[in-house]
């Protein structure tokens, strides 16, 4: 099983906001863990076509954006198409390249993010629509992110084969 580490109960705010953003990463990969591709690619329930492999690949659109893009202002072009009409960061079609190769993105998006965040401090900045905003509003959003999708991944990974918690 991943390892997942229970944040600190005292500690400042970036490392308490860093450690709940690793927490929800590795919740993420437990959800993942012990399946097949085929598995990973079942979608929820109809009408969605909400799958494991999709939540991996747009959680990894969501580290480039918010971490490089935004908070570190880097030109990089974003992982997937923007979902028409939603302003999704995309990647929740499942690709060609199956797990191992949509986890490899993520963990490459994941230590790049953990190095801006240590690059940008507790006082860092990034723009987003022309305006500043701060590490922590950062941190705060993908946290959020994740927790909403591994509650998703929750549902998926239920449906698939009844395990549950994790």
């Amino acid at each position: 099983m991943t390892d997942r580490a229970f944040p600190p109960l005292r500690a400042d705010a970036l490392t308490t906001l860093s450690a709940w953003l690793d927490f929800y990463r590795a919740t993420l990969l437990g959800k993942c863990e012990g399946l097949t591709d085929e598995q990973l690619r079942t979608a929820s329930v109809p009408p969605s076509s909400l799958t494991l492999l999709g939540l991996v690949q747009h959680l990894a659109a969501v580290e480039r954006n918010w971490f490089r893009r935004v908070l570190a202002g880097e030109d990089v072009p974003p992982l997937y198409p923007r979902e028409s009409g939603t302003g999704h960061d995309g990647g929740f079609e499942p690709g060609d390249a199956g797990i191992a190769g949509a986890r490899a993105v993520w963990e490459e998006e994941v230590a790049h993010a953990r190095r801006v965040v240590a690059a940008a401090g507790p006082e860092g900045t990034g723009t987003l629509d022309g305006n500043a905003v701060s590490v922590t509003w950062v941190l705060t959003h993908v946290i959020a992110e994740y927790a909403r999708h591994t509650g998703h991944a929750d549902l998926v990974r239920e449906r698939i084969d009844g395990a549950t918690g994790v």
